[in-house]
């Protein structure tokens, strides 16, 4: 059996494909998904089983980004779209901080409070309170969705926002033998991934402290979600699905046990729920896994959005941000990017799409086309619910957020 599976590899960048030859040992177990594109040590849309290791690289900065999408028992045509948009951008943070003020309470900040791995507990009041119920900003969204049935759906993308992005940075300084609390050094996209072996403390250490941030991301996105049912008056929830697709599990394939580590990648077992995102225009899915010989392969994995066809500074151009004179870091612009977003603006208003905030890096045609990919995921998933989005929310242009995606 070969050790490396690639779906839609016509249209995923030799760079990832690259990439991905250089995660994986003889031992190893490689996988890309349509939706794959370059990333930092691992491909974005990948999954790697390793045998006696556990991959920082492969989990990434935003431990446990997922996605959360639940339908309500409300016909969408019964409701102010315009008016819910407004809300939602006005009452939840998207980028750093809190623009609402609404104190947030949940056991998640308990077990910080007492964590394990005890230098998390230093980022409890620091970060993980003020940002839990927050948005954060790049790709991380709240849409509208409206279905066949014509009922309203409420999907949401993000992760451990800072909680799990300082987590990673500690692990990357104590991987160069630096104490958690300095900066390590990131490297380069193409460095060898931050492996640890799965015997050590270090590598028992971030299991612990990655499943933390992974409650913490659920905790987040279950909050938001419940916000945006509150503004919507409370309907019943008649479906849910919750998903992380930057994390690692432990997982028997083939008859052997592994760590495997999915980076912007769905786990799609047999009969396993998934919200798969497309752009801010297209139509996202909920899926199902299915059980098949290309399923195996894939490490029951699939893909977890679109896929990047243009880089962010491709896109929306170069920016350098800098403090004002009241201490707000705004941006100034260097270089512009391929994107009109005054076009796309007009483009989603025509659709009937209300959007709040977002900007040229997060345009339709940044991205692949959702259906394409998925046509290439072949008998692997089926798919359950397209959803067709009538209400967008993402951090504006303008915000600067260190723990974007």
């Amino acid at each position: 059996m070969e050790n490396l599976t690639i779906f839609g590899r016509e249209i995923i960048d030799e760079n990832a494909i690259r990439q991905i030859q250089r995660c994986i040992s003889e031992e190893d177990l490689g996988v890309l998904t349509a939706d794959a594109h370059y990333g930092y040590g691992h491909p974005i849309g990948g999954a790697v089983a390793y045998k006696n290791k556990i991959s920082l690289s492969g989990v990434g900065f935003d431990i446990a980004c997922g996605n959360k999408a639940v339908r309500t028992d409300i016909l969408a045509r019964e409701v102010n779209i315009a008016r819910i948009m407004d809300e939602i951008f006005s009452r939840i943070s998207f980028g750093v901080g809190r623009y609402n003020h609404e104190p947030v309470d949940h056991p998640v900040l308990d077990k910080i409070a007492t964590a394990e791995f005890k230098p998390q507990r230093k980022f409890l009041n620091e970060l993980a309170k003020p940002q839990l119920g927050t948005v954060g900003s790049g790709n991380h969204f709240i849409d509208l969705f409206e279905d066949a049935e014509g009922y309203l759906w409420i999907g949401v993308h993000f992760g451990s926002r800072g909680f799990g992005h300082r987590t990673t940075t500690g692990f990357i300084a104590l991987s160069q033998g630096r104490d958690f609390t300095e900066m390590g050094r990131e490297g380069s996209m193409d460095s060898p991934p931050i492996l640890f072996d799965l015997d050590s403390q270090l590598g028992q250490d971030y299991i612990e402290a990655m499943n933390l941030a992974g409650e913490y991301a659920y905790a987040g996105r279950d909050t938001v979600v419940e916000k945006v049912l509150e503004i919507l008056d409370q309907p019943t929830v008649t479906f849910s699905v919750h998903n992380h697709h930057n994390f690692a599990w432990q997982e028997e394939h083939f008859g052997e046990n592994y760590w495997v580590v999915r980076k912007g990648c769905t786990p799609a077992f047999p009969g396993q729920l998934g919200f798969i995102g497309a752009t801010m225009a297209d139509t996202s899915v909920i899926v199902e896994g299915v059980d098949s010989e290309d399923s195996k392969k894939a490490l029951y994995s699939t893909v977890h959005g679109a896929g990047r066809v243009l880089s962010r500074t491709q896109a929306a151009g170069k920016k350098k941000w800098a403090r004002d004179k009241n201490g707000v870091k705004r941006p100034t612009v260097i270089t512009q990017g391929l994107v009109d977003f005054g076009n796309v603006k007009e483009d989603m208003a025509q659709a009937g799409i209300e959007l709040r905030g977002a900007g040229p890096d997060e345009a339709p045609e940044c991205y692949k086309k959702l259906e394409e990919v998925l046509a290439y995921q072949g008998d692997t998933i089926r798919v359950l619910h397209r959803l067709k989005p009538i209400g967008v929310a993402m951090a504006g242009n303008e915000t600067y957020d260190p723990y974007k995606d």
